[in-house]
């Protein structure tokens, strides 16, 4: 377990990158892929408050929580963290829960078409692994 945590240190900036979703105003027109870099460098453009929370529980939250498993399995780290890590990894679901919430709200309107990519499918699984690791830390 403590090697399948480790691999999240490479499978969540995989996930960064990977496209979340497709996203275009009409299914005629072309659609865009969405990925979290690409929607953090928008959202920088327009709310920098904003950015800065989703970039906390996008990148910073998800990073901690597996470095500190990581240095918890290893004995390096006290297991009193457990609760911080717990935190850490809810904060990280939150950026789930926001797609999620974007792909509704998008759908509801009905003005827009949105796809589902692989990336979320990715995402949401680093997510939920890093969650599961820390139980057991």
């Amino acid at each position: 377990m403590r090697y399948a945590n480790l691999s999240l240190l490479i499978l969540f900036p995989i996930a960064w990158f990977a496209p979340l979703l497709r996203a275009g105003l009409l299914p005629l027109f072309g659609l865009s892929e969405i990925s979290v870099i690409s929607g953090l460098q928008s959202l920088w453009g327009t709310d920098a408050a904003l950015a800065l929370v989703v970039t906390f529980c996008a990148i910073f939250a998800p990073l901690l929580k597996v470095v500190g498993v990581a240095l918890v399995d290893f004995n390096l780290l006290s297991e009193r963290v457990a609760p911080a890590l717990l935190i850490l990894g809810k904060l990280a679901m939150a950026d789930v829960f926001l797609i999620a919430l974007y792909i509704v709200v998008v759908k509801g309107v009905g003005m827009a078409h949105v796809e589902v990519a692989w990336g979320l499918y990715l995402f949401t699984g680093c997510i939920l692994a890093a969650l599961l690791f820390s139980f057991r830390a």
